[in-house]
């Protein structure tokens, strides 16, 4: 039994594919699934359940899997301390990132970074928030950019910075021609928001008070931010969309933001390791290289905003 094999029957069970999960270890999928074949030979137990349509852990497979990933979790803790010793950037960090920040933080900052150290090899995946915990605690995920909520106790957390909720209303709206948009108006307007689970519609659903807020759930189930600015842009209703997306508007787009009257919603954007976290070095030059990339403005929250 090889740390190789290891890797090989924790990907497949992450991504319940064999080809994915080739792709993912940089392996061809014959070789994949050879060394996995070994492997339940060696063990006289069949690890997965193959069929034309999933793949599926047996009863054995997911309890052999879950010591796979302590027996990972320990053997790379050995090498983030050697790396942490040498304040080396070498080898894979993986970095979780929730849907509604990646479209709009990840182009300010990532390409230059991965030019800049190419001897990191850094993936980026998107989660929500639960998920991105759950993957910390079991070593899948080293750390992740998400919003500073309750339920976070348990994770280390590096401020990044604070962005404001905007308001983005279609021109048929009764709201379009206010300057600011009170939180108190949006009861009775239609409202496309994200699905429940999402930490950016759960905020606005508490600070806002919309607790019938459902019209667009109905009509369109597990939207994203873009699709729900699309359909404002048509004509309906109204969404929400991050500080960091006005400026990736056009001028035309721009003339259906909406502040928020004071005092204005904010989120905190925060960076999230484990409290066992080790390589320090890489953390910081992430840390200062994301809040480099954010206008100096969003460093810090100003007296106009309340953090939700």
């Amino acid at each position: 039994m090889t740390l190789q094999q290891m890797e090989y029957i924790v990907a497949v069970y992450r991504l319940r594919h064999f080809a994915k999960a080739a792709e993912y270890c940089g392996v061809t999928q014959p070789t994949l699934s050879a060394m996995i074949q070994k492997l339940e030979s060696e063990l006289d137990v069949k690890l997965f359940e193959r069929s034309s349509q999933q793949v599926t852990p047996t009863p054995i497979g997911k309890l052999v899997v879950e010591q796979a990933w302590k027996v990972l979790s320990r053997a790379r803790k050995i090498k983030e301390i050697v790396a942490e010793e040498k304040h080396s950037l070498e080898g894979t960090f993986n970095l979780g990132i929730l849907p509604t920040i990646a479209p709009y933080l990840l182009p300010r900052f990532f390409s230059q970074f991965t030019n800049e150290h190419p001897e990191l090899d850094i993936r980026v995946t998107e989660m929500k928030t639960n998920d991105m915990m759950k993957a910390i605690g079991r070593g899948e995920l080293d750390a992740a950019i998400l919003v500073n909520a309750e339920g976070l106790e348990g994770l280390e957390l590096h401020p990044l910075f604070f962005e404001q909720f905007i308001a983005y209303v279609s021109r048929q709206s009764p709201l379009f021609h206010e300057k600011c948009i009170k939180s108190t108006e949006l009861g009775n307007q239609f409202l496309w928001l994200l699905d429940e689970g999402h930490c950016f519609r759960d905020q606005l659903v508490k600070f806002c008070n919309l607790k019938t807020a459902c019209e667009s759930k109905n009509t369109y189930a597990l939207g994203s931010i873009e699709t729900f600015m699309r359909m404002v842009e048509g004509g309906q209703g109204i969404t929400f969309i991050p500080e960091l997306a006005l400026e990736q508007l056009s001028d035309k787009q721009r003339e259906l933001t909406k502040p928020f009257a004071l005092p204005i919603p904010t989120r905190e954007i925060v960076l999230a390791t484990s409290k066992a976290f080790i390589r320090h070095s890489l953390l910081q030059l992430l840390i200062s290289t994301i809040r480099a990339c954010v206008p100096p403005r969003m460093l810090k929250l100003n007296n106009t905003e309340q953090r939700i």
